[in-house]
This record gives structure tokens, sequence and C-alpha cells, in this order.
């Protein structure tokens, strides 16, 4: 058992404000915090978080406890499993009262980063990248930048440190192959970047290839401790002067945020090979700052900056976008001396809205009157996720750049007889929207149909709200049909890039899925309770599921 005295120091080092918003976003009401229950199914937030008396309340549900409590309910753990999951969050040693137990958290990490960082410049061909790149070596200090030789190397040195082999692989810095019974180190001959949460503990590392691998960077795998989907490189670094300023940088890579801290913009961070999440939006939420998201400007670039924009303003966010052509990345620009005219992009950087608006309509030829129509259709389909105040405010910006002397105000409706009429076609057939990250998943599936049983452990096409459809065609075989070959010869359309990048997606469009599915169960008046209470338990656990980084099944 975990000994009382530990358990009341570990929550004394609690904050119920942290706790809470590192899962759901918060917004400041007076002297407390409100957000939607995420216990039930509401309209109007009535979930409080109480500062003062570190608790939270729901007055619809009756939900309410410390921070402990909260964790349980959220993550479906016992006491002791939220104590647990706490202090490693917390980076704190718990003490139990069967010695067996009184073990700390493994300092793997730790130890390993230490000799990544001994064995740099002792590695002429890495260290000279890190100076060509334009890094100083107070950086590569601050930073904690390494080097990780052949996994020979690595192995030793855990084992020579007295780390068993298991809390390496549980630690996510050592993988295990159980058909080979192979164990191997997952940072070979790479820059190591070590990655740390919020409050400052190693959880991971990124790493980049100087000697050619196939992948030029790659991550920790998903663990106990690292879930990529909620945490920014260089947070820990960047959180005290982005509440100071009142804004965050986000970029896409490691040496983009470091050659920003070297020029001054030391509240920059970024995304760790995935694209912005809702389960971000909690961090970004502390402090409201406003966010200037620095991508670069190739198709990638703007396809991830288009979909984070969407994700911020329709979730509130102030801020925009800066796209970075010719090539260039801050990196560049920082190490080209060209400080001044960074700055003032960041202050100049295009609205989140405007953006969206100005990318769905580069996708369209507005010469002609049917394309002119459908994107007219998917700008409303995206304005249709704004407040009533910014869908007029920006009806009119969208009208006003359909091409020639645009369409009147008047024609954008979000609420028309023909909208209804539309909802009662076959959707897929007769919708005017086009949504990305189905196609792409599709265009995946077409270039990579290694995949293909992949998906369908997970999905299947009645999942897909605009095209299950297509999805239905590509599983048949049918790639000579005219919707595929548009599929095929679309440029816009990017397939995910691997197997880390399509799971990660996967478990975020499961994670909606199952939330709309548990909101029509809730709002369901042709079931019994029996059975309410049956779908309500299912979905919500594989909600949970999901949030832990795990995907699920239809049938679990």
């Amino acid at each position: 058992m975990i000994s009382q005295d530990s358990i009341e120091a570990l929550k004394a080092r609690l904050d119920i404000v942290d706790v809470v918003g590192s899962y759901i976003e918060l917004k400041k009401a007076g002297g407390n915090f409100k957000a939607p229950c995420p216990f039930h199914e509401e309209k109007s937030p009535s979930f409080v978080v109480s500062p003062q008396k570190q608790i939270f309340h729901c007055f619809g549900c009756g939900a309410g406890g410390d921070a402990v409590k909260f964790v349980m309910e959220y993550e479906k753990l016992n006491y002791p499993e939220a104590l647990e999951k706490l202090a490693d969050s917390y980076n704190f040693t718990l003490a139990y009262t069967d010695n067996k137990h009184n073990k700390p958290r493994s300092q793997v990490m730790e130890k390993l980063n230490e000799w990544y960082q001994s064995l740099l410049t002792k590695n002429q061909t890495a260290f000279s990248y890190l100076q060509e790149r334009g890094i100083y070596e107070n950086s590569i200090e601050k930073f904690g930048i390494g080097y990780a030789p052949d996994s020979n190397a690595t192995l030793n040195f855990i084992r020579s440190q007295q780390f068993s082999i298991k809390e390496a692989v549980d630690m996510g810095v050592v993988g295990y192959n159980q058909e080979r019974n192979h164990t191997y180190a997952r940072f070979i001959e790479r820059i190591t970047f070590p990655i740390f949460s919020a409050n400052g503990s190693i959880v991971g590392f990124g790493g980049r290839t100087i000697t050619g691998h196939q992948a030029k960077y790659v991550n920790s795998p998903e663990t106990a401790f690292f879930n990529k989907s909620r945490l920014l490189y260089a947070y820990h670094l960047a959180k005290q002067s982005l509440h100071k300023k009142g804004e965050i940088i986000i970029t896409e890579g490691y040496l983009d945020v470091i050659m920003l801290h070297q020029a001054g913009f030391d509240n920059a961070v970024a995304t760790l090979g995935t694209a912005l999440t809702h389960e971000h939006l909690p961090l970004l939420r502390k402090g409201s700052p406003r966010i200037v998201m620095a991508y670069d400007g190739d198709k990638a670039g703007r396809a991830a900056a288009l979909k984070a924009s969407k994700l911020l303003s329709a979730s509130g966010f102030n801020g925009g976008v800066v796209v970075f052509d010719g090539g260039l990345d801050p990196a560049d620009m920082v190490k080209e001396g060209r400080v001044e005219e960074l700055s003032s992009m960041f202050r100049k950087a295009k609205a989140f809205i405007e953006f969206v608006l100005d990318e769905i309509l580069s996708l369209y030829n507005l010469k002609d009157p049917k394309a002119k129509e459908s994107c007219m259709q998917e700008g409303i389909a995206y304005l249709k996720t704004l407040s009533p105040i910014l869908q007029e405010e920006y009806k009119t910006y969208l009208a006003s750049r359909l091409g020639g002397l645009g369409v009147s105000p008047s024609l954008l409706r979000f609420n028309t007889q023909t909208d209804t009429n539309r909802q009662n076609m076959p959707q897929q057939r007769n919708s005017a929207h086009r949504d990305m990250w189905e196609l792409s998943l599709i265009k995946t599936i077409l270039d990579k149909p290694e995949y293909i049983e992949q998906i369908l452990d997970v999905i299947d096409p009645s999942f897909l709200q605009f095209h299950s459809y297509e999805f239905s065609l590509v599983l048949q075989g049918k790639q000579d049909t005219p919707e595929i070959m548009a599929i095929r010869v679309d440029e816009t359309i990017t397939p995910l890039q691997d197997e880390e990048a399509l799971n990660a997606e996967l478990i975020t469009f499961l994670t909606r899925y199952y939330e709309r599915e548990l909101k029509k169960v809730n709002i369901a008046s042709n079931i019994s309770f029996e059975e309410k209470a049956f779908y309500i338990r299912k979905f919500r656990g594989k909600i949970a599921k999901l949030k832990r980084g795990e995907l699920v099944t239809p049938n679990d």
C-alpha cells in the first residue's frame, strides 16, 4: 500500500487547475474556472474548479472531489492507480508500506540523456551539423542535445548503469521484437533532443539521423509517460515567457524552436511530429496566449496549418498563421540574421479564419460556376463551426472573394431548405463538403494497401461522415471509377506518411466518432434505460482507452 504520508506529500504538490486543465479546457470565471462537464452531456457549463478550495464540482451531475478524484473519474482508474499516474506526471516518488514496492521512477531516461550529451562533442559529424545549422554551444546545453550511437553501445550502457532492459522498454528508449526475441535501441546514430513534460521531467526523445536513415526524424513511442498529442517540445522552457508576453509561437521542428530561442523568441514551441490536436488545447489555453502558427509553405506545411487553424478558430483561440515560402523556415531566417523580419511576420500573422477561407478558395477554379458553388458550400460548412457573430462577420469576407465580382452575402445561408433537403440525400454522393481527413485516409489505402487490414480492424465505411461511398469503392477494388480516380490524381490530398502517423490520426478520428455516438445515445428516447446505460458505459470505455493512446475495435 502507498503510505499516507506519501499521499499527503503528493497532494500538497498538486494544483487542481493544472491537473484538470491538462485534460479539459478551462475558462476563467471570477475566482474560479468553468467548463462543460466531461462526465455528462450538457450545453451550458456547470462544471466548476475552485483553485482556492482545490476541488471540482459539477452542479449538473453532482460529480466532485479533489485532483486525485478527477483523474480517477476521467481515466477510469482506481485510487492507487490515479495516485501513481499523478506521481509519474509530477516526477514524484511514492513511498509504500511494503518495501518491495518502494521503487522510485526509473532514472534511465536521465542517465541516458547525460550519456548522449557526453557523446555529442566526440562525434564530429553530429557536432558539425549543429554548428552548420547555426546552433550555439549554449543552446546545445540549454536544450540538452546529444548523440545516440549504435544499438549495442546503448544497450551495453543501460546494463552498465544497473538498469534492466525491461524498464528501458517501458520508458520507450529500447524496443522489443517479440517474434525474434530481440531488443534494440530506439535511437541509433541520431542527434537526440530530449522531450520534457510541462513540469520539466524527461518523458521521451526525438532523434535526427546523420547517416541517411530512411526516417529523418523519429520520436519515442507512446508510453505511460509520453503522449505526443498532449505535449509540446520546449514548453517547459517557454511557459514563463509565453505567460509574460501573452503569445506562443508554434513551429514544426526542434531546430526551429532552438534557433528562435537563440534570437530571443523564447516563447516558441513545436508539435512532436504530429498535427495539432484537441488534446493540445488545454495546454494552449493556459494563460490565454495569442497563438502564432509558424509553418512551412510546402504542401504538407500548408495542410497542417489549415487543419490547426480550423481547430483553433472553432475553439475560440485568438491568433494567426505565418507561412514560410521559398523553402525557408524560421531556423534559416534566424541564421541569416533576419530577426526583425521574423518579428514583423509574427506580428502580422494572418488571422485563423481568414487563412482557412483563403485556403479553401485556393482549392477551386472560381471561373467555373459549379466549382464556385462547391467552394461556397465548403466555406459555409467551415463557418458553421464558428459563433453566430463570426459567421455573419466572415460571410461577407467569403462572398467578396468568390471570384469576379464575388457573390451577394445574402446567398450564403446557414439554415436553408436546400440544406435540409441535402441532409436527406445519400450524404457522400450529394454533399459538396470535402472532408480532407477522410480523403487522406482513402488515398493512404490507395498508395499503401498494406495498411488496409490495420485500418479495417478499427473502422468500417459507416464510420465516415462524408466519403464512406468512396471508401467502400476502394475496399471493393473499384479503383477505376471516376470518384476514386479523382482522389488519386488530386495533389491537394496527401496520404499519411507512416504507420505512426496513421495510428495517431486514427486515435483522433475514433475519439471524435465515439464522442458523437455517446451524444446520440444520451438523447435517444427509443431504447430502454438498461440499453442506454450499457452503451454509455461501452462508449465511455472506448473513449478512455483512445485518450490513453490505445486503438479500439468496434467489437471491444
